[in-house]
């Protein structure tokens, strides 16, 4: 039931009782009503407008996903094609040559705050310092480049800081 139509089922109980419409209390009352029901259709329209916008909304954040996908060479397979499981852009350089190239205060990373949302340029020089707080909410995102990793099974090997060891049995 909306809450239009519980107006209008208290409206009822109201005109039910059959108050005389001279008394004072009953003018107070009807006013009441007149003012819940005006609340009520306002709250619709607000609703509907909500959802409008909603819609709006996800076409633009669609039409921004194309965007990016042109502007950044990006397939929706090759998203997170990293392996690090953040939401993030990569600048593609195919040749590794190309990396001497790079400054180190010129931004080849974008990664984006898993708290805040917040798109976070990334140069070498944070690359290299492993981390960076996030400009906005001040959460710490680390990164972790190291080859070693890569083949990580967890033998807890000198790169490894995974964290998560095997169990071995002795027999």
């Amino acid at each position: 039931m909306t809450n239009l139509e519980r107006a209008a089922y208290v409206r009822g109980l109201m005109e039910g009782l059959e108050l005389d419409p001279k008394a004072k209390e009953t003018k107070v009352l009807n006013a009441m009503m007149e003012l819940l029901e005006g609340i009520c259709d306002s709250m619709e329209e607000i609703d509907e407008t909500i959802d409008t916008v909603i819609d709006e909304m996800d076409e633009i954040d669609e039409d921004l996903g194309d965007v990016e996908r042109a502007v950044y060479g990006i397939d929706d397979e090759d998203e997170d094609d990293c392996g690090c499981g953040h939401d993030h852009h990569h600048h593609h350089h195919h040749d590794d040559d190309e990396w001497d190239d790079v400054e180190d205060d010129e931004t080849i990373f974008e990664a984006t705050c898993p708290t805040c949302g917040e798109l976070i340029p990334l140069t070498m020089d944070t690359l290299e310092e492993e981390s960076i707080e996030c400009p906005k909410c001040g959460e710490t995102l680390e990164f972790d480049f190291d080859e070693d990793d890569e083949d990580c099974d967890c033998g807890d090997g000198d790169g490894c800081h995974c964290g998560s060891k095997k169990e071995t049995t002795e027999e």
